[in-house]
């Protein structure tokens, strides 16, 4: 797993742990040797994340919707860009690029990009997991939700072929070593 494809918020208002977090993987990923592809903002978990990398000797590959770059909101920590149109063909290419896709703690925008690579591994278009790394339970309101689908009998394949969730940037660290 060389290239470690990141949804995360890109949002300066969250609580500071998610920070800490995000920066202790980017390092990890720079120490390693690992290339982190993102969205390429230069705010929020996205720029911590970029930022740790590039700090370490990591590889940034951002890929960048049209109206990002218009509205000067591309990261300074990139190594490389690839312009896309839109959010979907961004969403298309950080699929395609990435070996392993990892959720940090998010908003609407990464629960879109979640439920694409969730979808698209439902109907065999690949088979890549979603890793939701639950930051101090961020996620485990979602997870009920997966529950309760799975109770109501409206999941035809297993959580466990589309998703994994860790709690622990160890559970993450070993994950992203397999």
């Amino acid at each position: 797993m060389e290239k470690i494809g990141i949804f995360c918020s890109s949002s300066n208002r969250l609580d500071k742990v998610y920070y800490e977090e995000a920066d202790r993987l980017g390092r990890w990923i720079g120490e390693h040797g690992k290339t982190l592809v993102c969205g390429g903002a230069n705010c929020g978990l996205m720029e911590t994340l970029a930022k740790a990398v590039r700090e370490t000797g990591g590889h940034v590959l951002g890929v960048i919707p049209q109206i990002l770059l218009d509205r000067n909101r591309v990261s300074t920590n990139l190594s490389e860009q690839i312009l896309t149109r839109d959010l979907n063909e961004r969403k298309e290419v950080l699929i395609e690029q990435s070996d392993i896709i990892l959720a940090l703690p998010g908003s609407v925008g990464t629960l879109d990009e979640v439920f694409t690579v969730m979808a698209a591994n439902t109907i065999g278009i690949h088979g890549k997991k979603v890793v939701f790394w639950n930051i101090n339970g961020f996620w485990d309101d979602l997870f009920a939700m997966f529950e309760g689908m799975t109770r109501r009998n409206v999941v035809n394949k297993p959580w466990s072929e589309m998703l994994q969730k860790a709690n622990t940037f160890e559970e993450i660290v070993g994950i992203l070593e397999q």
